[in-house]
């Protein structure tokens, strides 16, 4: 059973909100809702939330062989699944098409723009490496959920942290956190996802982290996956909407500035979640 779509009064005072520059939440058109990221009991536990969307994103270890084309490198798989409690919409064992996209752009922007340094997952080259596993569950379902997994899951890795091993010959030992302090995970950069929506009428001016509603009323999304650093790691356009060289240029100096206040908020989130854990981390 699918949702009803928005009432013909419902689109029209939407659209034309969206022409004089106004969202009914309150918003600009190009600011964020505020994200909020909350951390489990379990290193690499974490739920984050824009608005009404909520994701919780969990990263796990074990010890696994390494395939023989690459004996040098750990291995990293992403796991999504959206709760038919995110929204009607969504049915277990029937993947959509939004959460088919949302899955591919995660392993993406996670996995293979090499966020994390697979070649420090190494333990014995062709025998042992670490095998990460991000597990990312949609809880509700408010808009735009592939920018907040995206935020989930890297925030998860940064926060995660694995048993320090020992190599004795060919035998490897694995200290409990009693022992020995965890460590973190080897992270070249940090992506965040950010997500624009155009609408039919070419006068209205795309708007960034679109609610439910403004994402159904889009006639196209543009989701780009970069670092504070400014480098690209993915654009993704999906929708027929034709969009000007100078427009998508000033678009990705949104994005720029959207990301470098994210990685500020997770690092200022991370220092506090460490300083109120009575473990040692490293």
């Amino acid at each position: 059973m699918r949702p009803p779509s928005p009432s013909i009064p419902e689109k029209e005072f939407t659209y034309e909100a969206l022409k004089h520059s106004l969202r009914l939440d309150g918003r600009d058109q190009l600011e964020l809702r505020t994200p909020t990221i909350t951390f489990g009991p379990d290193l690499g536990w974490v739920e984050c939330s824009f608005g009404r969307t909520r994701v919780i994103a969990q990263v796990e270890a074990k010890m696994v062989k390494p395939p023989p084309e690459r004996p040098f490198e750990g291995m990293i798989t992403i796991h999504s699944e959206i709760s038919p409690m995110a929204s009607v919409d969504y049915e277990l064992g029937r993947p959509s098409e939004e959460e088919v996209t949302i899955t591919r752009m995660l392993d993406k922007v996670l996995k293979r723009s090499d966020a994390v340094d697979k070649e420090s997952l190494c333990i014995l080259a062709g025998q042992r490496v670490w095998h990460l596993r991000l597990t990312v569950h949609f809880l509700a379902d408010g808009g735009n959920m592939l920018d907040c997994a995206c935020l989930a899951g890297m925030v998860a890795f940064k926060h995660f942290r694995r048993p320090e091993v020992e190599v004795i010959g060919d035998e490897v030992i694995v200290h409990s956190p009693d022992e020995r302090a965890p460590l973190p995970l080897a992270i070249h950069h940090t992506p965040f996802c950010i997500t624009f929506a155009f609408f039919p009428d070419p006068a209205t001016r795309p708007v960034v982290d679109p609610s439910l509603l403004e994402q159904r009323l889009s006639a196209g999304l543009l989701s780009i996956a970069l670092n504070a650093q400014r480098e690209i790691c993915v654009l993704q356009k999906a929708g027929g909407v034709p969009t000007a060289p100078d427009e998508l240029l000033r678009l990705l100096t949104v994005a720029v500035n959207l990301a470098r206040d994210l990685d500020k908020l997770v690092e200022a989130r991370l220092r506090e979640d460490w300083a109120g854990r009575k473990v040692e981390v490293r």
